[in-house]
């Protein structure tokens, strides 16, 4: 498999780049990721998804990271920058998505290396997470992730269900 290439999607190459990022966020959502969406789940919610991104990346609320192998998007993250007075320092990782034709490749690990680069290039030197995946969370102990926490039942599975959560910090 070719390189990974992370970027960064600034508002005009996240409005070209949507019908990509729409098709990863759909393939996650029908993998069964818990990522804040239920089934069903296609592309037009994907899309509008999408959009409100482009809204935060316009008011520099967000960083929108995308992989790409062979010249095609098959991942994504986004550095939440929306915080309150009392937290400069502190940014929030947020929707780590790989497409599942792409896993087991380090997509992932690239995408949160940079994301973390990117957040310590503007002075967020402590970062936040949530998950429900065993193989994120996996992910981001190998990345030196501290996990917080477990919350029962937190969120829904996209076909149902409750899931627990766990919550990480990291300093960078």
């Amino acid at each position: 498999m070719a390189e990974t290439e992370i970027i960064v999607l600034d508002v005009a190459a996240t409005g070209a780049a949507i019908s990509e990022l729409a098709d990863v966020l759909v393939d996650c959502v029908e993998g069964g990721a818990s990522v804040s969406f239920m089934l069903p789940f296609g592309r037009d919610d994907a899309t509008r998804f999408f959009e409100k991104v482009i809204a935060s990346v316009a008011r520099d609320e967000t960083v929108l990271l995308a992989a790409k192998l062979d010249g095609r998007i098959v991942g994504t993250v986004q550095l939440g920058l929306d915080m309150p007075p009392n937290q400069p320092h502190r940014a929030e990782i947020k929707k780590l998505l790989v497409h599942r034709s792409a896993r087991n490749h380090g997509v992932g690990a690239a995408l949160m290396a940079r994301a973390e680069a990117e957040a310590k290039q503007r002075g967020r030197v402590l970062l936040v997470l949530d998950t429900a995946g065993s193989e994120a969370e996996r992910l981001y102990v190998r990345g030196g992730w501290q996990r917080v926490g477990v919350i029962s039942d937190y969120a829904m599975w996209p076909a149902g269900g409750f899931c627990d959560t766990t919550i990480f910090w990291k300093r960078v």
